[in-house]
C-alpha cells in the first residue's frame, strides 16, 4: 500500500470470533478518508489457530511463531507499519464510524507543542451491549507526565487505548516495554508524554467491552507484579507528584479487594496514607460517604417495596 496515513494495529491471540467484529469496525474508517490512506494490520500472537480475515487490500496479517505478549505484539506491528500514524486496537473492542477522521482532523489543526498525539473518548459497553459508562481524556502538553497530573473533574486516564501517535514518536522511545505483562499502557505513557503533547477530544471513538473472557487484567499475580515494576522503574516521577502518586497506590488498592486480592488490598491502602496522609484520608472517607449514600437508599426504598408486596 502506497504511503498510507494511519495504521491500525490489531493484536490478537485465540479469539477469532471476537477479532472479526474489531476488524469490521476498523475496516469502516475507510470510508472517512481518502483511498489508500488506512492500513490495518493483525498480529497474531502465536494463536493455535490462525485468524481467518476477510479479502481487502489494505486489511494484512502478521503472524508470530509463538505467544509473546501483548507488549510484543504490539511493537511488531509497529516495526513494519506504513502509516505515519499508528493506533492500537484491542481484539474484543471496536473503533466507532469517524474515529480515524477525527483524530488525523484534530492532529491537523492542533497548536500544541509538537509532536502530538491524540487521545479521545471510551464507551464501556456490557455484553448485552449498555454502556455502562464513558470516559473523556484530558490534554496534557509535552513534559507533562500522564496519570500523575491534575485533571479536571470528569475527565479519566483511563483511555489510553485510544491513543494515535507518529510511528516515529513511538519508535524513538523503545515501544512498548516488553517485560511487562500488565501495566503496558500505563508504563508506556509515563514515557510518551514527557517527549510528545497529548490532546484529548471531547468525544467517544471506543467501544471497551466488558465481558468475562480472559484478560491479563484480571490476573492477580500479574497485575499486583505488573504494578511494583512499574512503580520501581518510575519512581523518581510518582516521588515527584505524591498527590497522584497516592491516588494511583489507592485506585490499586481498591481494584485489588474488588478482586480478591485483601491482602495486597490493605498493604496498598497503608501504603496510599504513607505517601500523602491527607489526600488518601480524603479518598477514604468520600468512599465512606457514597458507600454510606447507597445503603441509605437502599434502606429507604426497602419499606416501600415491602409494602407493594
Amino acid at each position: 500500500m502506497p504511503n498510507p496515513l494511519l495504521t491500525v494495529i490489531i493484536p490478537t491471540y485465540n479469539r477469532p470470533e471476537l477479532l472479526q467484529r474489531s476488524v469490521r469496525s476498523a475496516l469502516v474508517q475507510a470510508a472517512d478518508m481518502p483511498e489508500g490512506s488506512l492500513e490495518i494490520i493483525v498480529v497474531d500472537d502465536g494463536s493455535s489457530v490462525p485468524p481467518s480475515l476477510p479479502a481487502h487490500a489494505g486489511l494484512r496479517l502478521i503472524q508470530l511463531p509463538e505467544n509473546r505478549g501483548g507488549a510484543a505484539a504490539r511493537n511488531e506491528g509497529a516495526k513494519v507499519a506504513q502509516g505515519r500514524y499508528i493506533t492500537y486496537l484491542d481484539d474484543d473492542d471496536q473503533l466507532l464510524p469517524g474515529m480515524a477522521a477525527a483524530a488525523l482532523k484534530a492532529l491537523r489543526e492542533t497548536t500544541l507543542p509538537q509532536p502530538v498525539a491524540v487521545l479521545a473518548g471510551i464507551e464501556v459497553v456490557s455484553s448485552a451491549g449498555q454502556i455502562i459508562n464513558t470516559r473523556l481524556p484530558p490534554t496534557l502538553p509535552k513534559g507533562s507526565y500522564f496519570s500523575l497530573e491534575a485533571i479536571q473533574p470528569g475527565e479519566s486516564f483511563l483511555t489510553k487505548q485510544t491513543l494515535v501517535v507518529e510511528r516515529e514518536v513511538l519508535l524513538s522511545i523503545g515501544g512498548f516495554d516488553e517485560t511487562f505483562q500488565s501495566r503496558v499502557h500505563s508504563e508506556l505513557f509515563l514515557r510518551l508524554n514527557p517527549v510528545c503533547s497529548l490532546l484529548g477530544l471531547p468525544l467517544v471513538t471506543y467501544q471497551l467491552a466488558a465481558h468475562e473472557g480472559p484478560r491479563v487484567s484480571r490476573n492477580p499475580a500479574l497485575r499486583q507484579a505488573s504494578f511494583e515494576q512499574l512503580v520501581q522503574k518510575h519512581r523518581a516521577q510518582f516521588e515527584a507528584h505524591p498527590k497522584q502518586f497516592a491516588r494511583f497506590v489507592y485506585q490499586h488498592a481498591q481494584v485489588c479487594w474488588r478482586i480478591g486480592q485483601r491482602k495486597a488490598a490493605l498493604e496498598a491502602l497503608v501504603w496510599a496514607t504513607r505517601i500523602h496522609p491527607l489526600h488518601s484520608s480524603m479518598l477514604i472517607m468520600r468512599e465512606i460517604k457514597c458507600r454510606l449514600g447507597r445503603y441509605l437508599a437502599d434502606f429507604r426504598a426497602e419499606p416501600l417495596k415491602t409494602s407493594q408486596t
